[in-house]
């Protein structure tokens, strides 16, 4: 976080569902560098990981970091996994001004801009 260059913390705990653990990570050190960077997190669409948890989406949201929600696509059939993205931040309450996607481009590129 400490690269001007980065902006979104992606695979956060690194968890597969049913098959693997996510990282030991302490979450809310992770959360405090981010909101002292101006950093942003991830939540991954992806039905195997859903990362960020509901719960670590809402820990984001309590310290202020927007959230993207991104379908981790690796062919244009998973686009339609945004809907699982979408529910994973409904279960942390995230609101539409958590959630970068939700953005006009022009905020958006001021936000990614550092």
């Amino acid at each position: 976080m400490d690269n001007r260059y980065f902006n979104i913390l992606g695979h956060a705990t690194g968890r597969l569902l049913l098959k693997r653990e996510g990282y030991d990570v302490d979450l809310e050190v992770l959360l405090k560098q981010a909101k002292a960077k101006g950093c942003f997190f991830e939540i991954n669409s992806s039905p195997d990981r859903l990362d960020l948890s509901a719960e670590h989406a809402r820990m984001a949201k309590d310290f202020g970091i927007r959230i993207a929600i991104n379908t981790d696509a690796h062919s244009i059939a998973e686009l339609d996994l945004v809907g699982a993205g979408l529910n994973q931040a409904r279960r942390g309450w995230l609101e539409s001004q958590d959630v970068l996607n939700t953005l006009p481009l022009a905020k958006l590129r001021k936000l990614l801009k550092r």
